[in-house]
This record gives structure tokens, C-alpha cells and sequence, in this order.
């Protein structure tokens, strides 16, 4: 009789401990959304990417100043991964104008909410942008085996 009352008791515990994220070694892929430039029409959405491996992070953010065209160099970082937390900090320049980036956010299951912002240096002008967005990595039967999970198959 105790025992079950045990195993009932460890079922709820464990069922009651919210879902701890799990930082994966992997490319996540999403979205960043930054506030208008005096120069845009309008705020920009942008694809980002960040691989994740070991404690350290790498990135590449789309830079788009127009509607519709691609700026050829895409804003590039590097970053920490510090237990559930995640700092990213990039550059980029083009045409005359160049920014730094600095995003921070903390992972929640396989996924990681990002906000910060970009300092932008334009015709010896100074503009600050607020950014905000999400990444998320592949559920795990989806990412790439390493060669130790492949040997024990």
C-alpha cells in the first residue's frame, strides 16, 4: 500500500515540473521583426538562422532596406548559449551604412523568444531600433544523427 502511494505521489511531481527546455546542438530557423527606419517604409520582417554548438552560437539575419530587394550582405554574429539563455551579438554594412545588434532571449521547449536592438550609424546619424522574434529547431527524429547515436542503431 505504501508503495503505490509512493509511485503516485513521484507520477504527480513529475507531471506537475513544467516542461524544461532542452538546447539542442542544431540550426534554428525563424522571423525577426524590427521597428521603422527613418529610411524604410515600413517595419521589416526577416528570416533568421543561428546554429547552436556546444555553448556558442552563430548567426545570419536578412537585411532588407526596400520592399522587395535583399541587401547582398546579410547582418552575421556570434553568440553564447548559458544553461536556457541565449546572447547574440552581430554586425552589418552596406551602402554607407552599417549597425551592431545585440539580441538576447531564453529557450522554452525546443523554440527560444529573442528581443534587443540595432544600433545604426547613417550619415553620421545615430538610430536605435527595437527587434523582437522567434526561432525554433527541428523536432529531434528530424535533425541529424552524430555518429555515436548512429552506431548504437
Amino acid at each position: 500500500m505504501v508503495r503505490v502511494g509512493h509511485v503516485v505521489l513521484a507520477a504527480v511531481t513529475v507531471m506537475a515540473t513544467p516542461a524544461a527546455a532542452e538546447v539542442v546542438d542544431a540550426t534554428y530557423r525563424g522571423t525577426m521583426v524590427c521597428d521603422k527606419l527613418p529610411f524604410t517604409s515600413d517595419k521589416m520582417r526577416e528570416a533568421i538562422e543561428v546554429t547552436i554548438t556546444g555553448g556558442a552560437a552563430r548567426y545570419s539575419h536578412v537585411v532588407r532596406l526596400r520592399n522587395l530587394a535583399v541587401e547582398p550582405a546579410a547582418e552575421q554574429g556570434t553568440g553564447t548559449i548559458d544553461g536556457q539563455k541565449i546572447d547574440l551579438q552581430g554586425t552589418w554594412k552596406g551602402g554607407g551604412r552599417e549597425y551592431a545588434a545585440k539580441y538576447s532571449g531564453s529557450f522554452v521547449r525546443r523554440s527560444a523568444r529573442l528581443k534587443g536592438m540595432q544600433t545604426w550609424t547613417d550619415g553620421g546619424k545615430t538610430v536605435i531600433r527595437a527587434c523582437a522574434g522567434a526561432i525554433k529547431r527541428p523536432f529531434k527524429p528530424f535533425l541529424p544523427r552524430n555518429k555515436k547515436q548512429a552506431a548504437a542503431w
